[in-house]
């Protein structure tokens, strides 16, 4: 039995900066489980077409037009906004005023320190041409999820870095307001961490051109599987082929519900005499039979896009009006509620 309203935790997921369409990756790693959490949990899901920006600022229409893309996969993915709220970032100001509060509670120092956007750093190669917005995402994401006071926060392993500096943020503004306002919150990690690319490379990410969007076509889907990385020193039928790394069998332990027979040919495959055809054909099938509903549903809210753009609006309401509470109760924490 669904919990009641009065039972359930807050839930906000605030990934998915709107650069493109969703794809596996998004899938497994968070889109599955914020299908069935929404059963579960109050759920806010945000769009961040903002911090898009922070990367994108010579290209604001590619953000701008993404949105309603995410949307749709959203929709497409099972997510009912009868039952998850989803909303629009740019369209709540006071998610800016927050960040521009916390910037003051947090150092450069810091902020350089944090793992994942280290990482992010090196992946864009910005060196030290680093855009500040960039370098301040994970107090943006501290506002994001302060705002509604969120105690549980769905994220990849990597992303664990960004909760706890907003863990940090919300302990030194109590300690300053001298009372708990803000609400800390739990990272939980999907348990099938992140997806590789279809080239074998760490990240599924649309920049790197490696990804399986939820709206491809069966023939996108062919040509995708078909450049998909196996192993390398399996250069014969008969040779013993490798798991490791091995991204056809990382999808289909992802994907594919038939693990009984998936691990019957794991074995033939390690032990020699099956080619990576027969491994790519299953993966196909299973990726067709994945994304077939998805595609069709996505089709059929596509016809009424204005209806799409109501449901944002009426979610990005809804949120503003929570956010708005938050960010008074921490005006008047330091002194800014003059009248």
């Amino acid at each position: 039995m669904p919990a009641s309203t009065e039972d359930k935790k807050h839930l906000i997921l605030t990934g998915d900066r709107t650069t493109g369409p969703l794809h596996l990756g998004h899938f497994v790693g968070s889109l599955r489980n914020r299908v069935k959490f929404q059963h579960q949990y109050e759920q806010y899901i945000m769009l961040a077409d903002a911090q898009a920006l922070t990367d994108n600022m010579d290209n604001p229409a590619k953000v701008h037009d993404n949105v309603i893309e995410v949307a749709l996969d959203y929709l497409a993915a099972g997510i009912d906004p009868a039952k998850s709220t989803i909303f629009i970032q740019s369209q709540i100001p006071e998610l800016t005023e927050l960040t521009f509060y916390y910037l003051n509670l947090v150092t450069v120092a810091r902020l350089e320190r944090n793992p994942t956007i280290k990482q992010e750093i090196a992946l864009r190669n910005f060196e030290r041409d680093i855009p500040a917005g960039f370098l301040t995402y994970p107090v943006s994401q501290a506002a994001d999820i302060t705002a509604f006071k969120a105690s549980l926060v769905p994220v990849g392993e990597d992303q664990i870095p960004m909760i706890e500096q907003t863990n940090e943020i919300v302990r030194r503004f109590n300690r300053l307001a001298n009372k708990d306002i803000l609400v800390e919150c739990q990272a939980l990690v999907p348990e099938i961490g992140r997806l590789p690319g279809i080239d074998g490379k760490a990240k599924m990410s649309k920049s790197l051109g490696n990804v399986i969007n939820l709206g491809f076509s069966p023939a996108e889907i062919k040509a995708a599987v078909r450049n998909v990385y196996t192993d390398p020193l399996h250069l014969r039928v008969s040779d013993p082929g490798h798991l490791e790394g091995n991204v056809a069998f990382i999808y289909l332990d992802a994907f594919d519900e038939e693990k009984a027979s998936l691990q019957e040919m794991k074995d033939h495959y390690v032990r020699g005499g099956l080619g990576d055809s027969v491994v790519k054909a299953r993966l196909e099938a299973v990726l067709q039979d994945l994304l077939q509903p998805i595609r069709e549903r996505r089709e059929e809210f596509a016809k009424d896009r204005g209806q799409v753009l109501q449901m944002l609006k009426d979610g990005t309401r809804k949120a503003r009006e929570i956010a708005a509470r938050t960010t008074d109760e921490v005006k008047a924490a330091i002194g800014l509620k003059h009248f």
